[in-house]
């Protein structure tokens, strides 16, 4: 019984996955999942999926039949106000939210995008000590019994002796079935990395603009977690001057002001030189804009900034230009005829929430 439970468990889990491949494009676009992000997990809404599971409950509530009333009574029509519409002949939507690990939701976009695994441009790496609850152990304290196993032995051995009655299936554990979670030190190797993302705030990028660079910069966190184990993220907004915010400041900054890019790349560049050493760090920037900059030489100053000072270091410069109704969109094509064959640069015009998906592919599809 405990096997085949163990086999439904896994063949449902099959089933997720596949449906969740099935409509990644469709959550990569809609940035639904942005807002129930856990610390390790993600809910996927899915629809038309249901499935029984226990509930455990120690406190006597009562059960089928403990209620008031007489016998016989009909159940579900008591007195009350009438419904403003009819009974329909129409079956509803049951969605169901299954919480899926982010290193899963990893995997499962780099199957579906054929994303190759990252190749970390040096082999520098730091060897550290952790506590990893990976074993079951038959002593420990209560506070991290593992319910799920000790359940589990409780049931094969009531099985097992006979006192098992299907009919009244009470298990009940005693001393030698419990379980617990225990604890060895590994010693891992973590190659560190840091994402710098790069954001025009100015006036032409508007609200629609920035959740775009979001939901993108979701995908892209969720992809190079799952890549390095040490990994760092800073956050750089610019209109006609750079500066280093929070996460939320990136994200509801109200646009405003002109544009000057080079501030952001030198910022960058500086950020780099102080404080993440090429020779002990993998450096990611990608940089999002509408493409509309001043004008003075300033396209010309960041060139120079990306040649000199940006590209020697990092692993992969990413520029992504966001369609805006007030950007000219100049600056990509700029770049291009600037770069036409720097290896750890990569362009891509992103219209709408549409192309998020090929963007995506466009600047982690190479692995570096």
């Amino acid at each position: 019984m405990v096997q085949r439970i163990d086999q439904d468990l896994r063949r449902f889990r099959k089933i997720i996955r596949g449906i969740v491949k099935k409509e990644l494009k469709k959550y990569m676009t809609t940035g639904e999942l942005l807002g129930k992000k856990g610390k390790d997990v993600v809910s996927i809404p899915i629809q038309q999926i249901e499935i029984p599971t226990f509930k455990y409950e120690t406190r006597k509530l009562g059960g089928v039949g403990q209620g008031d009333g007489e016998g016989g009574t009909p159940i579900g029509s008591g007195e009350g106000e009438e419904g403003v519409g009819g009974a329909g002949n129409i079956p509803g939507q049951h969605i169901l939210e299954v919480d899926i690990s982010i290193d899963e939701l990893a995997q499962i976009m780099g199957e579906e995008l054929e994303l190759p695994n990252v190749h970390p441009k040096n082999k520098h790496s730091i060897v550290t000590e952790k506590d990893r609850y990976s074993t079951i152990s038959r002593t420990g304290p209560e506070t991290l019994r593992h319910f799920r196993r000790t359940f589990r032995e409780a049931l094969k051995r009531q099985i097992a002796s006979g006192t098992y009655n299907i009919h009244n299936p009470i298990v009940v554990p005693v001393k030698e079935d419990k379980r617990y979670r225990s604890w060895r030190v590994v010693k891992q190797p973590e190659t560190n990395a840091v994402i710098i993302y790069i954001m025009d705030v100015s006036g032409s990028m508007g609200d629609e603009q920035k959740q775009i660079v979001r939901i993108e910069s979701f995908w892209i966190d969720t992809w190079l977690k799952h890549q390095y184990q040490g990994i760092e993220t800073k956050y750089v907004i610019h209109d006609a001057a750079a500066s280093i915010v929070d996460e939320h400041t990136f994200f509801h900054t109200r646009e405003s002001g002109g544009t000057r890019i080079s501030s952001a790349y030198d910022l960058c560049a500086k950020l780099i030189e102080e404080e993440y050493s090429p020779v002990d760090w993998n450096i990611y920037v990608f940089h999002f804009s509408d493409g509309d900059n001043w004008g003075g030489g300033d396209t010309q100053t960041c060139i120079e900034i990306m040649q000199e000072r940006l590209f020697p270091h990092v692993n992969l410069f990413c520029y992504g230009q966001v369609a805006s109704p007030y950007g000219s969109g100049a600056f990509i094509n700029d770049l291009k005829q600037a770069f036409p064959e720097t290896e750890n640069l990569i362009l891509s015009g992103i219209s709408g929430r549409e192309e998020i998906y090929k963007s995506i592919k466009e600047f982690l599809g190479k692995g570096r």
